[in-house]
């Protein structure tokens, strides 16, 4: 199974100059001043289609390029249209999708934004692989905003893609690097909006037709986005709900790997699993408290509250910029492209078309949920609690697949069936909090504090237990959207 990899590298100003003194990789193969607008109909109807167009000067010449970016693409006999241009204006014909997908003429486009950034090429060769290494300095321009582009990009043009990862690794021994998971033209139209405070899950993009192993690496590097762009918000912000979504980023991807266990089952699977399972349990020590400090504690309670919250995050910054954190990131990255499971599974099982797949692993959840939610007030807080994980992964996996299952009816069992999820999902939350308060309280040194008590849900658990099992009854009762 062949695998086009392109990595994208961000740094900061100063590890850019770091980078670039370092000499590296010697004498880039060519310096180029790169001058890029990019237009769009006034409502941006083409980038919330998922195509966008873009103007590129490179000394005297022009190239306009069109990309298809969106959950439509597949249905183009090519995602990408590139002509040179004589001007600065752009060109809609029958040579492009535009025309016929929105009816426009080159009048109803106007420039949105630029980005001008100087373009340093290299080829290079890791252990017999042929890599093409592009660094990028330069700014993005909307108006009166801009924002600075500094990043990397590494495109293996033949080899092994495990060559990839060593070139990677190399660099980042020299200066500290993030993965970076936004292109050009999304930190453009971001520019344009208030910059956002949170980023929620985005719809997976699968197809009918796609393979299993195919819809596995979709689906992880969706949540892998999720998680890079909150993270960003949270080193920026320190904003409590990016670090909420950054928490449900990672916890969905371990999810993923539970899915799909039967295709994934390898050490390499495994470790990574255990790895998730550590960052998410770190953030979730500071998530517990930030829960704490949305109950309006009484000022001085407030005060240890925030003292505690910060020492929290401090261990989030730590586990992140640590050697292990960053390792993480490295080894899912690589073991997404280059794992195992790409080739050493049963072909049957590696390439058994997704819908399929999907049917039986809802299936599966959803029998789960069932049998460990029997009985929710015969049980214990354990059992309930495992009833929760439970709901979650279902929700989750109902998420990943709600793409398969996008016909007239579909859509609208889906819905109700994420409504159901959702209430159930609430009412197992407010039980789980009354038991966890004392926990944290007791965690952070605040269990014996004497306004402990306005922290804790103080509610009638036995009709949380009867409107959770109620709740829980009405998902098992709501028809399979995959059915």
């Amino acid at each position: 199974m062949k695998t086009e990899i392109e990595l994208k590298l961000e740094l900061s100003a100063e590890d850019l100059a770091r980078f670039a003194e370092s000499h590296f990789l010697g004498e880039p193969a060519r310096i180029e001043q790169q001058r890029s607008v990019y237009f769009d109909t006034r409502g941006r109807d083409l980038y919330q289609s998922g195509f966008t167009l873009r103007i590129r000067t490179v000394g005297t010449a022009r190239i306009q390029t069109i990309k298809a970016t969106g959950p439509g693409a597949s249905v183009f006999a090519r995602p990408e249209w590139e002509q040179p241009l004589s001007g600065d204006e752009p060109v809609v014909d029958h040579t492009t999708p535009l025309a016929a997908e929105f009816g426009l003429e080159p009048d109803d486009l106007e420039p949105h934004f630029a980005v001008e950034v100087e373009r340093s090429t290299w080829e290079v060769d890791q252990d017999g692989a042929r890599i093409e290494v592009v660094l990028d300095r330069g700014m993005v321009t909307a108006g009166s905003r801009q924002t600075a582009v500094g990043e990397i990009e590494l495109e293996l043009k033949d080899g092994d893609p495990k060559a990839l990862f060593t070139l990677a690794r190399r660099i980042e021994a020299i200066v500290p690097i993030r993965f970076g998971v936004l292109s050009k033209a999304e930190r453009g139209f971001r520019l344009i909006d208030a910059l956002p405070v949170v980023f929620k899950a985005e719809p997976v993009e699968l197809d009918r037709e796609m393979r299993v192993t195919k819809s596995f690496r979709t689906i992880a590097l969706a949540c892998l986005r999720h998680y890079r762009l909150n993270e960003d918000v949270l080193r920026e912000r320190r904003n409590p709900e990016a670090l909420h979504q950054a928490r449900v980023a990672l916890r969905r991807l371990r999810s993923a790997v539970s899915l799909y266990k039967d295709l994934l089952g390898d050490d390499e699977s495994q470790r990574i699993k255990d790895e998730l399972r550590w960052l998410t349990a770190v953030f979730g020590k500071a998530r517990d408290v930030d829960v704490l400090l949305t109950r309006d504690p009484e000022p001085e309670l407030r005060d240890h509250l925030k003292s505690a919250r910060a020492a929290r995050y401090a261990e989030v910054f730590e586990a992140l910029d640590g050697a292990r954190g960053r390792a993480l990131l490295f080894d899912l990255q690589q073991w997404l492209h280059c794992g195992d499971y790409l080739s050493t599974p049963p072909a049957e099982l590696r390439d058994r078309p997704v819908a399929d797949f999907a049917e039986a692993a809802l299936d599966r959840a959803r029998r789960k949920l069932k049998k460990h939610g029997r009985a929710l007030a015969k049980v214990s807080d354990e059992q309930r609690h495992e009833a929760r994980k439970d709901a979650k992964k279902l929700r989750y996996a109902a998420e990943f697949f709600a793409a398969l299952f996008d016909d007239k009816r579909g859509t609208r069992r889906h819905k109700r069936f994420i409504e159901a999820m959702t209430g159930l999902q609430d009412r197992l939350g407010t039980l789980n909090d009354l038991v966890s308060g004392p926990r944290v309280l007791g965690e952070i040194g605040l269990k014996d504090h004497p306004d402990a008590g306005t922290l804790v849900v103080h509610a009638d658990k036995d009709r949380l237990i009867d409107q959770a099992q109620n709740a829980l009854d009405d998902v098992i009762d709501a028809k399979r959207f995959w059915r």
